[in-house]
């Protein structure tokens, strides 16, 4: 027999405990058993450590890894060449991230349903070129273009969901002959040329390259992103704290959201500072970190995100739980292609034009080693979309130091290589502890 309940400790902080009688004795007085999993912190530092433990041990490793990893290789460069954390070289990394950061994020919705999408590459290089036509052969009003752009990576996704929730072909098999063939579309239509120059001043193009408000106005732009961001998470962890508090179940206490909260502070302000030593911090960058919110939020806090993580973590279980399975496929594959499209103007952005190599090389292989390098599971149902940024620093962070120790790009691609097989053998070895300790 066993009973369970509430007990509020002297801070405010709600504990959950189940009384379990003795099964050789069921007339013995019940002992109480603490969830670890709901464990408060009331022995300070020494109760953290405990937690910390704990998840550890039992495979809750989360961004851990890749944090330690990013630590180790910003250490190691810098040691090699002291140009590596110069204010220059930060705000180059902070850049060009982006453009394969938003293909990365679309492939975090793929990857938390356990399947994979091949065509990213392709479908980013296609919305830039139809971007392109649009506006310099057709000369259409650049931000329709841009709209049609995105809408055509939406429509290709809902396309390659289609025929994988409903006609049952595979999502790698479906996704690359969409690799192939929206490739070759995007080839007929650059035409003989294989380029077209994109003007500068046409809107989009102007926000997504080196132009920005926030490097203008640096000083007063970064600290007022950081400072938003800083009172966005205070705020978003107080009513958190509230309505779970008001629900009866276990919250942070306010000490911890502001050791949270002060941490953010010194990360954010700290950025700020140095990209203000450099060109300040892009257009690019600030709608990059915007969509790592939104979709944060999405994922977190909506019931869309939670069937995603359903339907990643078991499909019978979903479909028995009355979630459109199909629905959330189809939904996701869209998701993956709009995030393609986006990115796909960054690179016009980044380049003013629209080219053959848009998406292309090793575009597809990065955005996809990011997602899983930053933490997402490749089995499914576990990841955030933080892991498009933090494995996209890991990359572009490797890709920038060997730069400047003049290094061949054979050289990148084995080391990338090598990170990215370090990060799924952690996964594996991480989904195999939570089995162990019976979570997984």
């Amino acid at each position: 027999m066993s009973d369970t309940s509430k007990v509020e400790k002297s801070d405010g902080v709600v504990e959950e405990q189940t009384t379990v009688a003795p099964a050789d004795d069921p007339t013995a007085a019940p002992v109480a058993v603490v969830d670890p999993r709901l464990l408060i912190r009331e022995e300070g530092l020494k109760g953290y450590w405990t937690e910390f433990k704990r998840k550890v041990k039992g495979g809750e490793l989360g961004q851990l890894p890749v944090v330690v990893g990013l630590i180790v290789i910003w250490t190691i460069f810098q040691l090699k060449n002291d140009l590596f954390l110069s204010a220059d070289n930060l705000s180059s990394i902070s850049y060009f991230l982006s453009a394969t950061g938003m293909l990365s994020i679309g492939l975090v919705f793929v990857l938390l349903l356990g399947e994979i999408d091949l065509s990213v590459g392709s479908v980013s290089g296609l919305a830039s070129t139809i971007f392109a036509v649009f506006v310099v052969n057709h000369g259409m009003n650049v931000w329709l273009s841009l709209i049609l752009a995105v809408l055509t990576g939406i429509a290709i996704g809902v396309l390659h969901g289609w025929f994988f929730a409903k006609i049952g072909v595979p999502a790698f098999v479906v996704t690359l002959a969409g690799f192939l063939g929206w490739n070759g579309l995007m080839l007929w239509l650059l035409g003989d040329s294989g380029t077209i120059n994109i003007p500068d001043d046409s809107g989009p193009i102007h926000i997504l390259g080196q132009g920005s408000f926030f490097m203008d106005q640096a000083i007063v732009g970064a600290y007022l992103l950081a400072a938003l961001g800083v009172a966005s998470m205070l705020v978003g962890s107080l009513m958190e704290q509230r309505r779970r508090k008001a629900a009866g179940v276990p919250f942070r206490p306010t000490s911890e959201i502001l050791v949270r909260v002060g941490l953010l502070a010194v990360a954010s302000f700290a950025a700020a500072a140095v990209l203000n030593n450099a060109a300040g911090v892009s257009n690019a960058l600030v709608i990059f970190l915007a969509a790592l919110v939104i979709v944060d939020f999405v994922l977190r806090r909506t019931t869309f995100g939670r069937k995603v993580f359903a339907v990643g973590g078991g499909i019978e279980a979903a479909r028995r739980a009355g979630i459109n399975v199909a629905a959330i496929r189809i939904s996701v594959f869209a998701i993956a292609g709009g995030f393609a499209a986006i990115g796909g103007m960054f690179f016009a952005g980044q380049t003013a034009s629209a080219t053959l190599n848009a998406g292309g090389g090793n575009t597809l292989m990065l955005a996809i080693a990011a997602a899983v390098i930053g933490g997402t599971s490749l089995f499914g149902g576990r990841g955030t979309v933080w892991s498009a940024l933090l494995g996209m620093l890991v990359i572009q962070s490797i890709q920038t130091g060997l730069d400047l120790l003049n290094m061949n790009t054979s050289i990148q691609y084995m080391i990338t290589g090598g990170v990215l097989l370090g990060a799924v053998v952690i996964d594996s070895v991480s989904r195999r502890s939570q089995k162990a300790a019976g979570r997984g």
